[in-house]
């Protein structure tokens, strides 16, 4: 095991362990208010490139963390996030396809219960953790949304969407502290994110104070 590997899972760690704390007891809450549609924690873009499943992500990684420039970023996080959306079956793909459905047509908790299907159909399958935590994020509940995160970060702690969300719901129930670190993380892996270099500075600010 190399020193990066140990502290690259050492990190992941401490923040599953972050999650952990806090999601019970938002979870207890339930949801904090009525739907809100226009909340959604970061996604795919609408269209993407076909690419081949074994495409090596590792290699996309490195890409994307040297990445020139914005639309050289945004190339190479296209073919990422077309590698973790493709469905590993046939009825998952035509569940999330309903799933998507379904909040096009705002009903959000028949979209859930679909991905809730894809979840206990192939509990692998990353992308259907991510879209059932920005559905419960857009229904104000926090603690299932981390939930997912948790589950999204266990399998894949390089997915930058679940950090920048993690990141985007502690800053909302007021942990500056770990939406930095969250924001943080989310940059290391895609300096290229769009509005967390802003987070990043301003909760800078408020956490650690201003340079001298």
């Amino acid at each position: 095991m190399t020193v990066r590997f140990f502290a690259r899972s050492l990190r992941l760690a401490v923040v599953l362990a972050s999650i952990a704390a806090v999601a019970p007891a938002l979870a207890q809450e339930g949801p904090k208010g009525p739907p809100v549609r226009q909340k959604k924690l970061p996604e795919a873009p609408a269209k993407l490139p076909k690419v081949d499943r074994s495409k090596n992500l590792d290699f996309l990684f490195g890409a994307l963390k040297a990445a020139p420039d914005d639309a050289s970023a945004k190339h190479v996080e296209a073919r990422i996030w077309a590698i973790w959306i493709q469905t590993p079956s046939d009825t998952a793909a035509l569940l999330m396809q309903r799933a998507k459905a379904a909040v096009d047509a705002q009903k959000v908790d028949v979209a859930i219960k679909l991905l809730d299907s894809v979840i206990k159909l192939r509990p692998d399958y990353v992308e259907a953790w991510n879209r059932r935590a920005t559905l419960f994020y857009m229904q104000n509940d926090y603690g299932r949304s981390l939930a997912d995160i948790r589950e999204v970060l266990i399998r894949e702690p390089r997915h930058f969407g679940a950090l920048a969300g993690l990141g985007m719901i502690m800053q909302e129930i007021g942990d500056e502290k770990r939406a930095l670190d969250a924001y943080r993380k989310a940059l290391a892996i895609n300096p290229h994110l769009d509005k967390i270099p802003d987070q990043v500075k301003s909760l800078t600010e408020k956490v650690e104070g201003r340079d001298i």
